[in-house]
């Protein structure tokens, strides 16, 4: 086996955001990587998110508040929260220990860990986006989260806010036609807005991972179009399965999103992951196409524009990774637009379903297997994959490099409760 440092053979298992950074950092290091994933690199899950790079997340989605208000969402058929009954068995030891992680001393740890990453994920997009040439699907200026009445804006804010001012992330807040100042296509039935200054956006989430994609195989980077089976790690060895055959790898990454669990138990490890599965529908863009994406606090869907048109989104659906997609709540949310967006249109152009790797205490799991060291987890972003993708594949390059690491990787590793 080759030593860290001499040009390893690494196999990345994944083509989503945080796959194809692992796999062009590494590649920058003078590493022979190998891509497998049967899709085309982004087709997965990094195709349909909201676009944002956000510098702002400073909670877990497990909190108290959450909580409290799961009853009312689950019968809410306009909710951006929804369950499959008939899943609720399966789901029922991951709710367990999200119900554990909610707890405030719980909140508090995992906000801290959450800012570690979040804290340095600018400057290491930053480097990706030079990489790729993606320089002009990425737009500054910040995301602008709306509301309808105060009292809607307290609810769906006042934490937030508490911890923005906690790790000194800025914001600002406008109340009535100062947010149609700022941003003048938002319709007159607004009255609040939270504006996350800092956040950035991508016009194109698939554009800007296929430019990856590109960057690395134009260096000579391959990519393996089928599914992996399982892991073979016998004896010491480390090879993949695929199409019935064992092709062996000095280094073994996977970062396969919501598909991860089985492959993390065949190094060792099993982690509680489950899906979000999350929705959109592509609406055609109002003539005063929006300069911000603006999130609709009330009841909680996202307005993206992207390079086809207005990305709505929304939805954390609870129904494993097996069950078909079911449309017909985010098409409820599409006459809702109109509130929020002046000239918004009704009709839909396209729409999309894709699974968000969620782990019970919000926190991806990032470093290398126990017992199985030359295997690398980086899966379990939730809904920060975006964001977090180029810092990840940033992190898996120091971990095969053996570099000291600007981050404590502790509470991310694939031993933790999840509580």
């Amino acid at each position: 086996m080759n030593a860290a440092g001499e040009g390893r053979t690494i196999a990345v298992i994944g083509g989503g955001i945080v796959g194809l950074s692992c796999a062009l950092f590494l590649q920058d290091e003078g590493h022979r990587v190998t891509l497998v994933d049967p899709r085309e690199p982004g087709e997965g899950t990094s195709f349909g998110n909201a676009g944002v790079l956000s510098a702002s997340s400073v909670l877990p989605i497990a909190t108290p508040g959450t909580l409290r208000k799961v009853p009312a969402m689950l019968f809410d058929k306009t909710s951006a929260l929804s369950l499959r009954w008939s899943y609720m068995p399966r789901m029922l030891p991951w709710l367990a220990r999200f119900l554990l992680a909610s707890r405030w001393s719980r909140v508090e740890r995992h906000s801290q860990s959450i800012r570690a990453l979040v804290d340095h994920a600018p400057a290491a997009h930053d480097i990706m986006i030079q990489r790729a040439g993606a320089g002009d699907l990425v737009k500054a200026g910040g995301w602008l989260k709306l509301a309808r009445s105060a009292e809607g804006f307290e609810r769906a804010t006042g934490l937030e806010r508490q911890f923005l001012r906690r790790y000194g992330v800025p914001f600002e807040v406008y109340e009535g036609d100062v947010i149609r100042e700022i941003e003048p296509c938002v319709g007159d039935e607004v009255t609040h807005a939270l504006h996350l200054t800092a956040n950035r956006r991508v016009t194109s989430p698939v554009e800007y991972s296929r430019r990856i994609a590109r960057a690395f195989l134009e260096r000579g980077g391959q990519h393996l179009k089928m599914p992996v089976l399982g892991l073979d790690l016998l004896g010491g060895a480390h090879g993949i399965i695929v199409e019935g055959k064992r092709r062996p790898f000095d280094t073994i990454v996977i970062a396969a999103g919501a598909f991860s669990g089985n492959l993390a138990a065949d190094a060792g490890h099993r982690v509680p992951l489950d899906t979000e599965r999350g929705y959109h529908v592509t609406l055609p863009m109002p003539e005063k196409p929006p300069e911000y994406t603006l999130q609709a606090l009330e009841p909680g869907f996202v307005l993206a524009p992207m390079l086809d048109g207005l990305r709505l989104t929304s939805g954390v659906e609870l129904a494993g990774i097996h069950a078909p997609p079911d449309f017909r709540r985010v098409r409820r949310l599409v006459p809702l637009a109109r509130r929020y967006i002046r000239g918004a249109r009704e009709e839909v152009l396209s729409e999309w379903q894709g699974h968000r790797p969620s782990l019970p205490d919000g926190l991806p799991v990032i470093g290398r297997a126990r017992t199985h060291p030359n295997v690398i987890f980086a899966f379990g972003h939730q809904h920060i994959g975006l964001t977090l993708g180029p810092l990840t594949g940033r992190i898996v390059a120091d971990l095969v490099a053996g570099r000291t690491l600007e981050i404590d990787l502790s509470p991310y590793a694939a031993d933790r409760s999840f509580i």
